[in-house]
């Protein structure tokens, strides 16, 4: 017996299968796509009807079926049920929990190498998400200067990275997952083509005619143009300008620097909103951040990324002063600001904690700017 989504089914999928088979008829539970939803927060690319007519026509599956369960261990009762004598899983798939069921129901449990098929190059569902799946965004410095109301104060520059879907974000966390979600609408895959054409027309879908809050467009550009971005705006909802980096070695060296950690989920009826304070000085603050963050990216100047980072987080503070709940405030001083080179949060209230750090960070999430 084997287990699992086998979604995006690929010859990996079809090794696993048939080395599985040697060791007797071969018996497969997949996920059904609300489990799947549950779990991972997002609906399996191919539904469960398709992925077990995909399954059955295999000739090294002997019988496959939907997972009768929910959670991780989906096909509890499958198991109690069918009374196999091996269950098979491979090295990605292996966990306590699994094994520890099979001690207690008297299966053998088994953990298979993952190894292509010779003379084919090795293939992974994640893998295969990360090159077609839509991108996230993080934004870096400068934030609410895509808005109107804030960069006709004072011009300005937003820094975004596009990154690579290598993780689930949490939705509403400021990692642009609203603009992703309508973008999946669109394409329902990262889009072909000019990427600013794409970007203004998500844009457009995300802002139809009579909307009340206009989304800001370091949203769209963000998770569909490449690389390190830095967006000047000029009092409207588009850039006058776009700068990009899309130099490898430098991407890179920003993706090893920046660690996400989880913040605790908003405050109830949370309206950052409610009060600001527009006064020239301030929002030139939070501009001259961002002009500090991408002149330390560009010359890797770890120190000056920090502190670019920690301006646009005490420049939000002023201008906007519940972008940032106390709570907050005094979780990012006391255990990231003061102790890493610098901070922000990725979006009003919270989100993640964006931290920079040469040196690992408990339990951060890491990153990888898409180029």
């Amino acid at each position: 017996m084997v287990s699992g989504c086998f979604d995006l089914l690929h010859s990996g999928h079809i090794k696993f299968f048939k080395t599985a088979s040697e060791y007797g008829n071969l018996y497969v539970f997949i996920g059904k796509d609300q489990n799947i939803l549950d779990l991972k927060g997002k609906a399996p690319y191919y539904s469960e009807k398709e992925r077990l007519y995909l399954v059955n026509s295999i000739k090294y599956v002997f019988s496959a079926k939907i997972a009768s369960g929910n959670g991780m261990l989906d096909f509890i009762e499958d198991m109690k049920n069918l009374k196999p004598d091996i269950f098979i899983v491979n090295q990605d798939g292996d966990t306590a929990e699994k094994k520890n069921l099979c001690n207690k129901l008297n299966v053998k449990y088994i953990v298979l190498d993952r190894k292509p098929e010779e003379g084919l190059i090795k293939r992974s569902s994640t893998k295969i998400k990360e090159e077609t799946a839509i991108p996230y965004r993080i934004c870096l410095a400068g934030g609410w200067l895509d808005q109107p109301w804030v960069s006709s104060i004072h011009n300005g520059s937003v820094i975004v990275a596009q990154i690579i879907p290598s993780y689930d974000f949490n939705l509403r966390s400021g990692m642009a997952t609203s603009s992703r979600n309508t973008a999946f609408q669109l394409w329902s895959k990262a889009p072909s083509g000019d990427p600013i054409r794409n970007a203004r027309l998500l844009f457009g879908a995300e802002n139809p005619p009579g909307s009340k809050y206009i989304s800001g467009s370091q949203d769209q550009i963000g998770i569909l143009l490449p690389g390190i971005n830095k967006l000047y705006y000029k009092g409207e909802f588009w850039p006058e300008s776009i700068v990009s980096c899309i130099d490898k070695e430098t991407c890179d060296w920003l993706s090893s620097v920046i660690k996400l950690i989880p913040l605790k989920p908003r405050p109830e009826k949370y309206n950052p909103l409610i009060e600001k304070n527009l006064k020239s000085n301030l929002v030139m603050k939070l501009a001259e951040s961002a002009e500090l963050c991408f002149e330390s990216i560009i010359k890797k100047d770890i120190k000056g990324l920090g502190n670019s980072l920690t301006n646009t987080f005490r420049a939000w503070k002023e201008i906007l002063p519940n972008t940032i709940p106390n709570n907050v405030m005094v979780e990012m001083e006391k255990k990231y600001i003061n102790k890493y080179y610098g901070a922000t949060t990725s979006g009003s209230g919270g989100g993640y904690a964006i931290v920079v750090s040469d040196i690992p960070v408990t339990g951060a999430i890491d990153i990888k700017i898409k180029i």
